[in-house]
């Protein structure tokens, strides 16, 4: 495999509008916006009829490594189930973000009224509390997020395993 970084992450919503507010309060800002039909072959590409869509792909600005996410809400066809009701299902899970300051973001995240999962909780690494925390919360449509406040130790663990695992 020739794989090299990521590319976007893809979120699907209900309210694009609504949810393109509450991700650009995260720090994502709009890059492209995606056009609302394409043609069959790139349907057929991503195993779907023709459809049609309101979306765009959105970056986190400042971010360390690049992240984007495409944030569409599905028009044609269309689909009303909730996401996962947990993390224990099979396949992606939740998305991790990184943060400075965990307590100003459950501070804003408080005002926006976003539903956390449950209390931060400190990270811990081969036995020991970082100090690093995080926390889990929802989207506007129930999908699951995660705010990581890291120290050195964590950071520096978590890189270590995926070096660890690149090199497997």
């Amino acid at each position: 495999m020739n794989v090299s970084g990521m590319i976007h992450v893809n979120i699907n919503c209900s309210s694009f509008e609504r949810s393109k507010v509450f991700y650009e309060a995260l720090g994502f800002r709009v890059i492209w916006q995606v056009p609302p039909t394409n043609t069959k072959e790139v349907a057929a590409a991503v195993g779907m009829p023709p459809y049609r869509v309101n979306g765009a792909l959105m970056a986190l600005e400042g971010s360390e490594h690049p992240l984007v996410i495409d944030l569409l809400e599905w028009q044609s066809p269309h689909d009303d189930s909730p996401p996962y009701p947990h993390l224990y299902h099979l396949g992606l899970a939740r998305l991790a973000l990184a943060t400075r300051d965990m307590d100003a973001d459950l501070a804003t995240l408080a005002k926006m009224g976003v539903e956390l999962v449950g209390p931060p909780a400190r990270v811990v690494v081969n036995g020991v509390a970082s100090g690093g925390r995080f926390v889990c919360f929802k989207d506007p449509d129930g999908t699951i997020l995660e705010l990581v406040e890291a120290q050195d130790a964590a950071v520096g663990a978590a890189r270590g395993n995926a070096s660890a695992a690149a090199k497997r």
